[in-house]
């Protein structure tokens, strides 16, 4: 029974100790709120983007096909239309996808998205908006009815093509200079790498 009762008053006095030291220590649970990592915090529009190459060129690419698209929409009668709804759906998908590439270029977003290799994927779109600007043109410009709409667009359909190319040359300019900072950065490493396991060779002592 003493013991039980030994056992219990020392019990008591431990937990009064821990009470007391941790009353009167300095590093207190605190209450206050943890704020929510803000996601779109980092978006903000890029304007130094907007006044290079790429970015002037983007946003000429997007008002000619929008002009062009809008061009070809006025027209109400065509037989064959072939050429017409070719140029409509080309012009439509190079306007929306270039749009959202500038949308994501202008606004950093594709800094939250590392992975994806955004100079490739600009290079694809440029070459392929290229390829396809001059094919719906050239169809356009050799079944038409002669009437000002079709007129115009073909207009504004060779004008994108040859904005389209030049930033063609440019991507793959940059993708290429990439590709060899790239390459060049990992044969620094690698040599780098063989330099340090070659020292750490000579510096162990040889086995008998």
């Amino acid at each position: 029974m003493r013991t039980t009762e030994e056992a219990e008053g020392f019990d008591g006095e431990a937990s009064n100790t821990s009470m007391i030291s941790g009353a009167s220590s300095p590093y207190q649970p605190t209450t206050e709120p943890v704020h929510a990592r803000n996601v779109l915090g980092g978006i903000r529009c890029d304007v130094e983007y907007l006044k290079s190459y790429f970015g002037i060129l983007k946003v000429v690419e997007v008002v000619l096909s929008l002009i062009g698209f809008i061009c070809i929409e006025t027209i109400m009668m065509c037989s064959p239309c072939g050429g017409v709804y070719f140029f409509e759906f080309v012009s439509c998908s190079a306007f929306v996808v270039t749009g959202v590439l500038l949308l994501i270029f202008s606004l950093n977003l594709h800094t939250k998205v590392p992975h994806v290799n955004w100079s490739l994927t600009d290079l694809v779109n440029t070459a392929a908006s290229t390829f396809f600007f001059f094919l719906s043109s050239l169809v356009l410009a050799c079944i038409n009815h002669k009437t000002a709409a079709e007129i115009a667009a073909v207009v504004f359909g060779f004008l994108v093509t040859g904005v389209y190319g030049l930033n063609t040359f440019l991507a793959v300019r940059r993708w290429r200079l990439g590709n060899g900072c790239q390459r060049t950065t990992q044969t620094s490493e690698y040599i780098r790498a063989r330099t340090a396991s070659r020292g750490e060779m000579e510096a162990r002592p040889e086995l008998a």
